[in-house]
């Protein structure tokens, strides 16, 4: 088992990253051939998720979507003021898994890694664990 960390930097409150790129490198400089990647982000307002890579209207509708669903402002009874936050992060998942084949991650022809921030901004951590096999 291999374990790996980088960084994000959100500028926004809401806000959808693209990793793709970050994940790739991992798996690709680490000399796994065969396995699975687990992407896990350690935060309660923020989440990773896969979908479409190819057109960022994408980005924007989910967001855009979010937000309409689960307001920043309700009658949340959270004091910290970011109950919305958490809500979206619930939805989205801490984590994702990846087969890694041939050395690479075998994604969908359009699909990418999103890091997303509910909370920000902020400077976050994901976590990557590829596992052998």
């Amino acid at each position: 088992m291999l374990s790996f960390e980088f960084q994000i930097k959100a500028l926004k409150r809401n806000e959808i990253i693209d990793i793709t790129s970050q994940v790739e490198n991992i798996v690709e400089n680490s000399k796994v051939r065969d396995g699975i990647a687990i992407v896990y982000v350690p935060h309660t307002t923020a989440g990773v998720t896969i979908n479409e890579n190819a057109d960022p209207s994408v980005k924007r509708d989910f967001l855009t979507k979010m937000n309409h669903m689960i307001p920043e402002v309700d009658d949340y009874e959270h004091f910290e003021g970011n109950s919305d936050s958490h809500v979206k992060t619930i939805l989205t998942n801490p984590s994702q898994t990846f087969i890694v084949e041939n050395g690479r991650l075998k994604l969908g022809t359009w699909q990418g890694i999103y890091f997303c921030e509910y909370d920000g901004p902020r400077t976050r951590k994901v976590w990557v664990k590829l596992l052998e096999g």
